[in-house]
């Protein structure tokens, strides 16, 4: 019994020395490297840990949304009050589930909804990876089960589920979208929404339930500026990856980030890092941002796909800069689902500023393709959040399309800008803030023109 103590209080002492060591066996060159490599990895794991602490932990936060495996609706849509996720759409009433995969699987039941209406089931695990879907596209609108297992379960395929979905993580969360045609249409919402039903797997087949997983100690999440300024990222970061077994591609750079003091479960204690390290940490997060930004410029001209940084991690082959990049649209759709074209600069490449005047138009027959529908939606930027104007309105839709004037020829142009271009015009006009702005146009469930790049999005137009 003794032997057992004093192998237990070495253990202590190793964990307690780790910042001590992450110093020692690394040179402050070689620590700027690897902390840049870990910053790039772990920023969107660290973000959305923010994102799901306000919605599934904190009661206080004005943000959430329900307990882990209990699902909230929303039959509402975005407006600017939101200010937990950038760039969040205004098209769809969402809904949401934080799933704690640990003790046993989910089951999750979808009513039949109605074939011309839109609606996707986005599972998302804690790298931020959406790992699977259920919906139109993918499973169809004939309602049913579905089960979704964390990375333990062993189980066959129960009784009554149409398909078993994996998480690689212990965590996530599924996000709903079910598509709204018009403000009249709200009550429909709502009924869909009160058909949507989550279960744990003993409750879906009427058996015990297993041994409950221990309770989570959850540490508070850092804010938007600190997780750029501040070294506890790395803490947070070593928080959630104790919830995700290590992927076999990982095992070699979680190796690698072991000598920083960075892995599943340890403790990154800035405080123990000598003046030298620390600034070897900070250069290291500071070079992170710099290929951050070198990427988002080539988004912003369009020489890279936003659409291309969501998805599974075969898509992503993981590359860990396109899925920090991603954070701009955190939880952004796979581009088979939704493609999202980013506009940040008119057609002669100025960054968007509503001290001018704007049009989008699109030439006859060149409307978005997709299968579903399409939107233009407002934000300011760099927030990029909504907009509030005088028409409550932050979107131009494909669902408006009868409500819009067409041209002469039959295009259609839009008008963007802050101030009313008339009431004659009024019908196609999209609200701008007065000054900077960014606009996402999104296709839900493009068509193969759209994928293949053959539909070339129109650029906006400044006013002369």
């Amino acid at each position: 019994m003794k032997a057992i103590k004093l192998v237990a209080l070495a253990a202590l002492v190793a964990l307690a020395c780790t910042g001590a060591r992450a110093q020692t066996n690394v040179t402050p060159a070689e620590a700027r490297a690897i902390a840049k490599e870990a910053y790039i990895y772990g920023f969107p794991l660290v973000d959305s840990y923010r994102v799901q602490y306000a919605y599934f932990v904190d009661r206080d936060s004005p943000e959430y949304k329900a307990p882990w495996n209990q699902i909230r609706n929303n039959p509402h849509v975005g407006t600017p009050a939101d200010k937990a996720v950038q760039a969040i759409n205004t098209d769809t009433p969402y809904s949401w589930i934080g799933m704690d995969l640990r003790a046993e699987p989910l089951v999750l039941t979808l009513p039949v909804i109605e074939r011309k209406r839109y609606f996707s089931v986005q599972l998302i695990d804690l790298y931020t990876f959406d790992f699977d879907y259920m919906g139109s596209r993918t499973t169809g609108n004939d309602g049913g089960s579905f089960l979704v297992a964390g990375p333990g379960w062993k189980g066959e395929t129960p009784k009554g589920v149409k398909k078993v979905f994996r998480s690689e993580t212990e965590l996530g969360q599924v996000w709903f979208r079910t598509q709204l045609f018009n403000p009249g249409d709200i009550d429909n919402i709502k009924k869909i929404q009160d058909g949507y039903k989550v279960q744990t797997l003993s409750a879906f087949l009427g058996q015990p339930a297993p041994k409950a997983a221990p309770a989570i100690d959850f540490i508070k999440p850092l804010t938007p500026e600190q997780e750029r300024t501040s070294l506890e990222v790395f803490n947070i970061l070593n928080f959630v990856l104790q919830f995700c077994p290590t992927d076999p591609s990982e095992t070699q750079l979680m190796a690698r980030f072991a000598r920083i003091g960075v892995g599943a479960g340890k403790t990154f204690d800035v405080s123990k890092l000598s003046p030298e390290m620390k600034t070897a940490f900070e250069q290291g997060r500071a070079d992170a941002w710099a290929d951050f930004a070198n990427v988002k410029k080539q988004i912003e001209e369009g020489k890279v796909g936003f659409g291309d940084m969501f998805g599974k991690r075969a898509h992503l082959k993981n590359n860990y800069l396109y899925r920090m990049v991603a954070t701009l649209g955190l939880y952004g759709n796979t581009k088979e689902e939704a493609i999202y074209l980013g506009y940040f600069t008119d057609g002669d490449g100025k960054k968007l500023d509503a001290a001018n005047r704007y049009t989008l138009r699109f030439a006859p027959g060149q409307l978005p393709p997709v299968n579903a529908f399409w939107s233009l939606t407002m934000y300011d930027f760099p927030a990029e959040l909504l907009v509030a104007n005088p028409l409550n309105r932050y979107v131009l839709n494909s669902p408006m399309l009868p409500q819009f004037k067409r041209d002469a020829d039959g295009g259609l142009t839009l008008y963007i800008q802050s101030e009313s271009p008339g009431s004659d015009k009024e019908a196609n006009w999209l609200p701008a803030p007065k000054g900077p702005f960014a606009m996402a146009m999104r296709l839900y469930w493009p068509k193969p023109e759209a994928l293949d790049g053959k539909w070339k999005h129109p650029p906006v137009k400044k006013v002369q």
